[in-house]
């Protein structure tokens, strides 16, 4: 099966797949080696590893799409990429789609918040009118319709801070007559909420639970219960870029407080030069490199001889 059509069918399934956000392709294998089963872009996480700024319209959409590249041929499983408000109008949105879908990526998340936008958690959001993000998913359904039918558009709504539960069911239901193929109400707040829009929005839900500790604005509901419910994507977009900085941050505070300089022995800060480099799959370039380079010059570099060639 396609990528796409596995992700489609398990969000059609409406059992609350779980779908962690990536901020590099090294976090994405990460996430695809603990046993996920897809895999999101976060533009949080973009934002944070790329520029080192906060999720607020900062980043390029060049670089996002040639960092969704680099995750989308890191990993076997499908990803979901984040097209933010997508680039600009209608046709803007369109073209991306295009792209993405050439890239060999599942689906994307669309939002309608005005540009630049916000982290759906931050507070100060505002959204465009609902047509406008209709006509944008028109588009991009249009062009998911002609190049790959399973391809999913995940249309966002960012209207329940400002205008409450009501007005995110109407346009969820408005973005799904357009052509979207799931539903998203981002900060929404308690199980009855959830529980309500399940219950009014005609086609699958995904709910935002940030990075699965705190659930920031809105309420940790266990997983299994948010599949009871029929919620089809759990998303839990800006954990990797957190987890990193903190690791990062803790490690390297340890170093600069020893007094030699060193953490000798303290192995629970790194994974093993072997660990790391099987990771990122050195033996199999070691084996391209046996099958396809002269032997006596393999021998010579790994011998510390190596000679320039050619």
């Amino acid at each position: 099966m396609k990528k796409s059509a596995i992700l489609r069918q398990a969000i059609m399934e409406r059992r609350a797949v779980a779908v962690p956000g990536c901020h590099d392709a090294l976090s994405a294998k990460a996430i695809e080696k603990a046993g996920f089963e897809a895999i999101q872009v976060s533009g949080y996480g973009l934002a944070g590893s790329f520029l080192c700024k906060p999720d607020v319209g900062l980043i390029r959409m060049k670089d996002v799409m040639d960092i969704t590249w680099n995750i989308a041929q890191a990993v076997n499983i499908p990803v979901m990429a984040d097209m933010d408000t997508g680039g600009g109008n209608a046709v803007n949105a369109a073209w991306l789609t295009e792209r993405l879908i050439a890239m060999g990526v599942a689906g994307m998340n669309l939002e309608d918040q005005i540009f630049p936008k916000r982290c759906g958690h931050m507070a100060g959001k505002e959204v465009i009118s609902a047509e406008e993000m209709a006509g944008k998913i028109r588009a991009c359904a249009q062009v998911r319709d002609r190049l790959d039918k399973d391809f999913i558009i995940n249309a966002r709504t960012d209207s329940f801070a400002v205008m409450g539960i009501d007005e995110a069911v109407r346009r969820c239901n408005m973005y799904l007559e357009a052509g979207a193929d799931l539903a998203f109400i981002d900060g929404i707040r308690t199980r009855a909420d959830i529980e309500k829009a399940v219950k009014s929005i005609k086609g699958p839900l995904s709910v935002n639970l940030m990075d699965a500790i705190s659930g920031m604005k809105t309420e940790l509901i266990p997983i299994p219960d948010l599949a009871k419910m029929g919620v089809g994507r759990v998303s839990i977009p800006v954990a990797s870029i957190m987890v990193a900085q903190k690791a990062l941050m803790n490690f390297f505070t340890a170093l600069k407080a020893s007094p030699t300089g060193t953490l000798p022995g303290q192995t629970q800060w790194v994974a093993s030069f072997e660990e790391y480099t099987d990771f990122v799959g050195l033996k199999d370039y070691r084996a391209m490199e046996n099958e396809f380079l002269p032997k006596q010059r393999i021998e010579d570099k790994y011998k510390g001889t190596a000679k320039i060639v050619g």
